[in-house]
C-alpha cells in the first residue's frame, strides 16, 4: 500500500505546484469561500510586515491568527507553498495511518462479537471482511489530497490547511492510542481554532475504551482516567498560551484571535451562517443571538456523546462536520476535513436514503458560488440574498447528508444485533421506523 500512496502524494503536489504557477492562485486567493478573516493569508503577510516594523500585528483589526503560526511564517515567509504542501501531504498521511490502525481495531472487535454470538445469524452480509477494508485507507487519503476544496485551501495558502494537519494528528495520537499526544493535538488544535474543543468527548471515550475501562459514573477508574486526560490537555493549553504570551510579551492576541471566534464583528461573506443574518439584525439584539449560534456548536456534544459512546470514531466524524458547518468563519477547507472521512463509512451506503440528491446539492452550490457572486459584486444584477440563499441551502445539505449517514450507521447496528430480516408477531414483515 506504501506504492499507491506514495504516486496519490506526487500527483497531489504535482496539482498543486501546476496550480501555484498558473493565473488561477491569486483567483483562488481571494475567493469568499476559501479564505475567511481567520485564515486569508493576505492577512498573514499584514500581520508579518507589522511584526518586522515592531509593532504588534494585533494592534489593528486585520490580523487574527494565533501567534505561533505567524511566528512560524517569520521564519519560513519565502517557503510558504512548500509549507502549504507539506502540511497537506502530513494531513493525509496522519488520516491514512488513522484509518489503517481503526479497521485493524474494528476488526478484532467484529471477530470477538462474533465468537460471542452477539449478532444476529442472517447479517452475514452485514460483516465486513478483510478484503473490502483493505484500500479504505488510500481512499481516505485520496479523498482529502484530490478533493477540490483541499487543493483551493492549498493553492490560496489558507492557514485552515494548518488547523486540518494538527486535527489530523490528533485522531492519528487518539487512534493509537496516545492520551499524551492526543491531549497534546487537541490543545493545539483548541488554540488554533476553539471549537476542537468539543472534540474532547470523542477522544475521551475512544482512549477509555482501549484501555477496557466502561463509562459508569460510579466507576472510580472512569473518574481517574477523565481527570488525568482533562489535566494533560488543560495543561498543554496552558503551556502554549503562556507560550504565546512569551513570544508577544502581550495577552493582546485573546480578544483578537478568540474574542474575534466568538463575537463574529467581521460580517464578510463566506460559507457560513452567521454573516447574512447579523448583517440583517439590529444590533440591541446581537449579543443573544451570537449566543445562540454560538452554542450551536456545543449543544449537540452530549446528546451525541450518550448515543454513540460505544462508537467514539463515528461520534467524531459527527462532531468534525457540526463544527465545519456551524462555527462562525467556516471555509471549504473546514469541510474537507470530514469528507475525507466518507470512504470509511462505505459500508453504510445500502442505509443511505438521499446521498445521490444531496451530493449533487453540494455539487451544484460548490458551482454556484462564483455565478452567484459575480452577479452580486460584479455585474450588480443580483444582491446578497441570492448569495446567501446559495449558502443556506449548501449547508442545509451538509446537514442532511451528515443526518442521513447517522441514522444509517445507528440503522445497521440495529440490524447487527436484531436480524436484518424484521418480522411481526403475526409472522409479516416488519419495517425498521428510527426516531
Amino acid at each position: 500500500m506504501a506504492a499507491p500512496l506514495v504516486l496519490v502524494l506526487l500527483v497531489a503536489v504535482t496539482v498543486r505546484a501546476v496550480l501555484y504557477r498558473s493565473s488561477l492562485a491569486g483567483l483562488i486567493s481571494e475567493r469568499v469561500e476559501v479564505a475567511s478573516p481567520l485564515n486569508a493569508w493576505k492577512r498573514v503577510v499584514e500581520g508579518l510586515a507589522l511584526l518586522d516594523l515592531g509593532v504588534s500585528p494585533y494592534s489593528g483589526d486585520v490580523f487574527h491568527e494565533t501567534p505561533l503560526v505567524i511566528y512560524l511564517f517569520h521564519f519560513l515567509i519565502d517557503y510558504a507553498e512548500l509549507v502549504f504542501m507539506i502540511t497537506d501531504m502530513l494531513t493525509a498521511v496522519a488520516l491514512y495511518l488513522a484509518v489503517q490502525d481503526y479497521n485493524k481495531v474494528l476488526f478484532k472487535k467484529q471477530k470477538l462479537l462474533i465468537e460471542l454470538d452477539k449478532y444476529a445469524p442472517d447479517v452475514a452480509e452485514l460483516i465486513r471482511t478483510p478484503m473490502e477494508m483493505h484500500y479504505i485507507p488510500l481512499k481516505v487519503a485520496l479523498f482529502y489530497l484530490l478533493n477540490p476544496y483541499t487543493v483551493m485551501s492549498c493553492v490560496a495558502k489558507s492557514t485552515c490547511a494548518i488547523n486540518n494537519t494538527v486535527i489530523a494528528f490528533f485522531i492519528l495520537a487518539t487512534i493509537k492510542g496516545s492520551a499524551f499526544l492526543s491531549a497534546v493535538f487537541l490543545a493545539l488544535a483548541t488554540y488554533q481554532s476553539l471549537y476542537p474543543l468539543t472534540l474532547f468527548a470523542p477522544a475521551l471515550l475512544y482512549l477509555l475504551q482501549r484501555q477496557f475501562i466502561p463509562v459508569k459514573m460510579k466507576n472510580k477508574d472512569f473518574w481517574l482516567y477523565t481527570v488525568q486526560y482533562a489535566g494533560l490537555y488543560l495543561g498543554s493549553l496552558l503551556v502554549i498560551v503562556c507560550l504565546s504570551f512569551f513570544l508577544l510579551n502581550s495577552w493582546d492576541f485573546i480578544p483578537s484571535v478568540y474574542g474575534f471566534i466568538l463575537s463574529v464583528p467581521d460580517l464578510t461573506p463566506n460559507v457560513g451562517l452567521f454573516w447574512y443574518f447579523f448583517a440583517e439584525m439590529f444590533e440591541h439584539f446581537s449579543l443573544f443571538f451570537v449566543c445562540v449560534f454560538q452554542i450551536n456548536v456545543f449543544f449537540y456534544t452530549i446528546p451525541l456523546a450518550v448515543k454513540l459512546k460505544e462508537h467514539p470514531v463515528f461520534f467524531m466524524f459527527v462532531q468534525l462536520a457540526i463544527i465545519s458547518i456551524f462555527k462562525s468563519y467556516p471555509t471549504v477547507g473546514d469541510i474537507a476535513l470530514y469528507m475525507a472521512f466518507l470512504p470509511l463509512w462505505s459500508h453504510l451506503y445500502r442505509f443511505l436514503r438521499n446521498i445521490f440528491i444531496l451530493s449533487c446539492v453540494l455539487i451544484v452550490c460548490s458551482l454556484l458560488f462564483p455565478v452567484l457572486w459575480h452577479l452580486w459584486i460584479y455585474a450588480g444584477s443580483a444582491n446578497s440574498n441570492f448569495y446567501y440563499a446559495i449558502t443556506l441551502t449548501f449547508n442545509v445539505g451538509q446537514i442532511l447528508l451528515i443526518s442521513d449517514y447517522f441514522y444509517a450507521f445507528l440503522q445497521r447496528e440495529y440490524y447487527l444485533t436484531h436480524g436484518l430480516y424484521l418480522t411481526r408477531k403475526d409472522g409479516t414483515e416488519a419495517m425498521l421506523v428510527l426516531k
